[in-house]
């Protein structure tokens, strides 16, 4: 990809307040993410979400975060948000993630020490439209705040790719530096 005329797109994510969403696209985000896993102290309804969703500025997407939800439930908040985007953080395999017909993200868990190979990826999630690589440890919870070695991510996707986990005010700058992501997601940093 030719990175001369790249831009960084920007996510913020677990927003549970209209104000919040509100300054979210005033300060020109690109997206903001909506959490439906059941284990999340961020987690919203879909009708939550759907009133939050009145909030959003024009032309900044809604993107619904999952972690091992129900079909049943995903197709809820498909309904009634309309979201731009599906974020999958669980044990979901690309078959179910493409059930949806919604453009979707496979997160990838960075914290637990284990290597993943671009191929790999791409392979066990051939439809994804891009990954997210984050920091928690598969089967935990997320949004812990910690930074991961950012070296450790793949080389050769042939997707786009969202940089998580840890980001803040002080380091954004050398994480987008580091990695030439298509976008950083912030949540609890910020």
């Amino acid at each position: 990809m030719n990175r001369t005329l790249y831009r960084t797109r920007i996510k913020f994510c677990g927003m549970t307040r209209p104000g919040d969403v509100r300054l979210a696209g005033e300060l020109g985000v690109d997206a903001v993410g909506f959490v439906f896993a059941h284990a999340s102290p961020r987690r919203l309804t879909a009708a939550e979400a759907r009133q939050l969703r009145l909030a959003l500025a024009p032309m900044v997407s809604a993107v619904a975060l999952f972690r091992d939800n129900t079909s049943a439930e995903v197709r809820e908040v498909v309904r009634q948000v309309r979201p731009a985007l599906l974020q999958f953080h669980g044990d979901e395999d690309d078959a179910f993630c493409r059930a949806f017909r919604v453009p979707w993200m496979k997160a990838v868990p960075m914290a637990s020490g284990e290597a993943w190979d671009a191929h790999v990826l791409q392979q066990r999630w051939p439809n994804a439209d891009g990954f997210l690589f984050y920091s928690h440890r598969r089967g935990g919870a997320g949004g812990t705040g910690e930074a991961f070695d950012w070296s450790r991510i793949p080389t050769g996707l042939h997707r786009p790719f969202v940089l998580a986990g840890g980001i803040t005010p002080d380091n954004a700058f050398d994480a987008i530096q580091a990695t030439l992501p298509w976008a950083v997601d912030v949540a609890s940093g910020i």
